[in-house]
């Protein structure tokens, strides 16, 4: 029996979005969480599941809820987790890395703030394990456009309920002011797994290190 449980997050931290905007934002987020229990606790009984098809069953209806949700739990929890607790200003060995790649941490936001002004979804910097570079992708939907073996760092919700109360049509503020409470220590903590996590696959990266991290075993 599944009881997955929704994670609680300090929305006081965040400076520049109401209350009422985060509230009616994380009781979507529970939504899912309750969504994906009532999708993972649903039996399977082959008499139910008859005439599968890719244009519409039950079948594929479950799945694609199951996806959906599953993503819209994980990304969420990303995202509010990296812009709740404060630790705003630039620093340690992830922002290293980004100016390192991206030229300046001014050229970075710059792309990625175009990358959330172009989705519909979420803008997202991940690691990605083809050649251990940082990338900005981009995603209209929760289970469109994800990249599978790819490590997220940083998590941007541009659904318009994420903003949309508080900033109307205004969406370059909201990406403003979501930069202006990225937790750099989150971002930091996960940078470090990720490379603990490739040190202890001994996986070794296909031509170059980008990171200030180049003394690991694996390379």
């Amino acid at each position: 029996m599944y009881n997955i449980q929704a994670q609680a997050f300090d929305f006081n931290s965040i400076n520049g979005l109401s209350m009422k905007q985060l509230d009616e934002h994380y009781k979507l987020y529970v939504g899912y969480v309750n969504k994906l229990n009532e999708i993972w606790n649903t039996p399977y009984l082959p008499s139910n599941y008859t005439g599968s098809n890719s244009t519409y069953s039950k079948m594929r209806s479950l799945k694609l809820g199951e996806t959906y949700s599953l993503n819209g739990i994980k990304l969420h929890q990303l995202y509010f987790q990296n812009m709740t607790g404060g630790n705003n200003s630039p620093t340690g060995p992830v922002f290293n890395s980004i100016i390192n790649q991206f030229s300046s941490y001014d050229n970075f936001i710059s792309y990625f703030t175009n990358v959330g002004l172009s989705m519909r979804g979420w803008a997202i910097l991940s690691i990605d394990s083809m050649c251990n570079d940082f990338h900005i992708f981009g995603s209209d939907l929760h289970d469109t456009g994800a990249v599978w073996l790819s490590y997220p760092i940083l998590v941007m919700d541009v659904y318009e309920h994420a903003y949309f109360m508080d900033f109307g049509t205004d969406k370059e503020k909201y990406i403003s002011t979501f930069i202006k409470n990225i937790n750099w220590n989150t971002l930091n903590d996960r940078f470090k797994k990720y490379l603990s996590l490739m040190q202890n696959m001994n996986i070794k990266r296909y031509d170059h290190y980008p990171f200030e991290f180049c003394n690991l075993s694996f390379i």
